[in-house]
């Protein structure tokens, strides 16, 4: 079976990310870039799902500048066999709906039996591209999942989401998408063989010319970035309890509008 992920890469949630001096975009300058939370799970349950079956090809996806082959290396190194990096320009100012179509259509040539991602990228949290892929391809799509389990003839999935109080249980035809909640399993860490292994596995690289896949003209456009307001400082009310707690009560309803 071949499962594809579809990875991004972002900056290090422990990074200070601050507005560029195009207010559209971040400044680059000093950040670490990851692979986003949310599709490590999605790699690591891949990597199961193949070794569960003793067979099978996992396949890490990505597209942006070439500092994402760094992401697909990490995922290289966790044990994907494979990586396809789409490198185009064109793609770092692309909305999800772009981002979509392009992935879609690397999707079509690889022909995967299934498609895992993560919930959302944690740089822009929209977590809009899987379903949007979905879509495009005419595939089912699961979000969120805490688990999976593939039939033994490859035909169907069952995954399953975590709802109040309860898990979600749903049974879907394969070939389908699913995208990947914390809790879904534990990614690895890469083994040193894995890191020396990875400088060795094959990451395609594909233009723009290479997928038939219009990327001009995006239909949501990013007006401006804005750094948070300064938090206000805390407040104490002192007095004895009782006197407190009146006016704590008076501070949330006239001055808070919070009761």
């Amino acid at each position: 079976m071949k499962v594809l992920v579809l990875v991004k890469q972002v900056p290090d949630t422990a990074t200070q990310v601050k507005v560029g001096s195009d207010p559209r975009a971040i400044a680059t300058t000093g950040i670490t870039w990851i692979v986003s939370p949310y599709d490590e799970f999605a790699v690591e349950e891949a990597l199961r799902i193949r070794e569960k079956r003793g067979t099978g090809e996992v396949v890490a996806v990505s597209g942006g500048p070439e500092r994402v082959k760094e992401a697909l290396r990490s995922c290289l190194a966790m044990g994907a066999d494979r990586a396809v990096h789409v490198l185009d320009p064109a793609l770092e100012g692309a909305d999800t709906l772009t981002t979509a179509r392009v992935l879609a259509a690397v999707i079509q040539q690889e022909a995967p039996q299934l498609v895992l991602t993560g919930r959302q990228a944690i740089d822009d949290d929209t977590g809009a591209v899987g379903a949007q892929v979905a879509e495009l391809l005419g595939w089912p799509c699961l979000s969120w999942i805490m688990e999976e389990a593939i039939a033994e003839d490859g035909a169907t999935v069952r995954a399953g989401r975590q709802v109040e109080g309860a898990l979600e249980l749903f049974d879907l035809p394969l070939p389908c998408v699913l995208t990947a909640q914390k809790g879904l399993n534990e990614p690895r860490y890469p083994t040193l063989k894995g890191i020396m292994g990875a400088k060795k596995k094959e990451i395609k690289e594909l233009g723009p010319g290479d997928l038939g896949v219009n990327v001009d003209g995006p239909q949501l456009e990013l007006v401006r970035l804005e750094a948070l307001p300064p938090r206000p400082p805390g407040r104490i009310i002192p007095g004895e309890p009782k006197e407190a707690v009146r006016e704590l009560v008076r501070v949330l309803r006239e001055e808070a509008k919070a009761i």
